[in-house]
Order: structure tokens, then sequence, then C-alpha cells
């Protein structure tokens, strides 16, 4: 089924499109846009500089607003949190649509693809209050399979050149967030923890962060860290089962601390990314989604496991 409407109904429309060259990439985007504008909608392009600068020269309106990536895009919770102010003012300024025409930065795909897999998931219900219709380009040429997959699962339409398609693959966010998802190590995680707690306290796992002095970090990232680790050791004694088990490792570009329990994890499979309504655990994952560098949640037959990071994990790795 074709998808084609002047404007967006209230709920979200949201559709990916798979790109192999900068004409297929525009040959999606420009008349998209261009409906936008045609309809008086507030029309956005959210796109790395390059790509950026192709959709400019091709339509060159000064109506179309452009988003800056590197702000956006810092961490899944916050480009939400963002998103639904920046929607929400427009429509009570008497927006009745919205479009979006945008990417997940390549960086963030690389290092932190769990997250924004979640996000690209959990936004169909985020944002289903608001008039919105987007298209989230992905490079096939550059894009790894996995992640390709995941878009598949998380994009209930499909954006072409012909216009946009029913997604036969689509997952409904309950089901895909709900689900086990195997999350790579970092780095760091091949060597030995430089900490390992069972069932500390939330004071003392706040020590034992604070007490390390092997990062060069600034203080109040290292500060919202000890906050973040604080809430989710205190979610896993409350909530979780034991034995809960605490790790650290660290250089001076960055900490890695685990939290692990035996447990089955939050029952809100939304937990961290949308704000929280004071379920089960809700409150610190999301206070650790909105401080931390990176949060990575998963299961596994052992239980549930909590992964926060501060710095960037990615600027030195270990020796083979």
């Amino acid at each position: 089924m074709t998808v084609e409407a002047e404007t967006a109904p209230r709920g979200y429309d949201h559709a990916a499109v798979h790109y192999r060259s900068d004409a297929e990439l525009l040959a999606v985007a420009v008349p998209f846009l261009e409906s936008g504008l045609t309809a008086g909608e507030p029309t956005m392009v959210s796109l790395e500089p390059a790509r950026a600068g192709l959709v400019r020269e091709v339509l060159p309106s000064a109506d179309v607003r452009y988003l800056t990536t590197d702000e956006l895009y810092v961490r899944p919770a916050a480009a939400i949190k963002s998103y639904r102010a920046m929607m929400a003012g427009l429509v009570a300024g008497g927006a009745t649509g919205i479009r979006i025409f945008g990417e997940i930065p390549r960086a963030a795909i690389d290092t932190s693809w769990d997250g924004w897999a979640r996000y690209e998931s959990a936004v169909n219900h985020a944002y289903d209050e608001f008039p919105l219709r987007s298209i989230c380009a992905y490079d096939t040429r550059t894009t790894p399979r996995h992640v390709l997959d995941d878009v598949a699962r998380t994009h209930p339409f499909v954006a072409t050149p012909g216009g946009r398609h029913g997604n036969a693959g689509y997952v409904d966010p309950l089901a895909f967030l709900a689900g086990p998802r195997p999350v790579a190590p970092l780095p760091i995680q091949h060597t030995a923890p430089l900490v390992v707690l069972t069932d500390p306290q939330p004071a003392g796992a706040r020590r034992a962060v604070l007490d390390l002095g092997k990062t060069d970090l600034p203080a109040a990232e290292v500060d919202d860290l000890v906050l973040a680790v604080s809430e989710i050791v205190d979610n896993a004694l409350r909530h979780g089962r034991a034995p809960v088990e605490m790790r650290l490792w660290a250089d001076p570009d960055h900490l890695v601390v685990t939290v692990h329990d035996t447990g089955e994890g939050p029952h809100d499979p939304f937990a961290g990314l949308l704000p929280a309504d004071r379920r089960i655990g809700g409150r610190g994952l999301w206070i650790a989604h909105q401080i931390c560098s990176q949060v990575a949640l998963y299961r596994d037959e052992t239980g549930f496991t909590a992964r926060l990071t501060a710095g960037n994990p990615w600027l030195h790795r270990p020796a083979d």
C-alpha cells in the first residue's frame, strides 16, 4: 500500500529510506520536503553537514529549517525529550502537520547503536500524539547489516521515490523493546574490572566510583555517573533479585559500570527513554539515560544488566 497524504493526520507516520547514492537520497528527500512546504507545514532537515548541504543545494528554500545533529543526537532519551518539546511548541502555535527528514549520525550508529535501535522503536509511541511525518535515511553502502535489520523492524513504513509503503517486517515497540538483545562488550570490558562489589549499598557504590581516581574526566561528568550508579544500584536492590553485582572499569578517558541482578528487569519496555511515571525502576533509569554518555540495558539467561558509561569508550582500545 502506498501512503500519500498532503498533510499528516494526528499520529506518527514513521518511515525509513535505504539509499545507495546521493541521487537516490534526493529523489526521496526533495519531494517529501516540498510537499511539506506546499502544505504550509513546519519542514525540517536533520542530516549531517555533507548531506544537509546536498539538500540545501537542490532545495534552497528559506522555509526549511536545518537542525544540528551533533546537538540533537547526544543521547536517545535526550533526543526524545528535545523533539517532543519542539513538536509540542509547534502544535501549540497552530501546526496541523510537521515534517522531518533526518538521520542518526554515523558516529552514534558505530558506537552506541543498541540505544539508538531502542530509540527508533520507542519513538513510534513517544511521538504518536503529534501530527508528524518523518523519514529516517540510511546509506546501505556504509550501514552495517545488523543495523539495517533493526531499521526494518522499527519503521512501519518504507519510503521510495514512488511513495511510502507499509512495511511487513515492522515489529510493535512493546514486542521489540521487551525482547532480548545481545549487547557487544565495550573494548575496556575485555579487561578485568578494577572493582567488583556484591550487594553494595548505594553509598558504597558511590564511594567506589569516586575513590577510583583513574580518569581525567571532568568532575561534573564523574558526579553524573555517581548519581546514576547510585540510582541503578538502589533499583536493583529494591526491585531486582539478589545477588546484585557491580563491576567498574576505568581509564583516563572513560568510566564503565555494570549493575547486574538475577531478576527480569523493568516491566516497562520504555523505561529510561520516556519520562518516569513512578513505576518500578522508572525514575532511576530515566535519570541515568539523561546524564550518562551511554546506557545499555540487556537481559540474558542470568538476569538483567544495566551498563552506564561516562566519557568516550572508543577513544582508546586495550592492546590485543
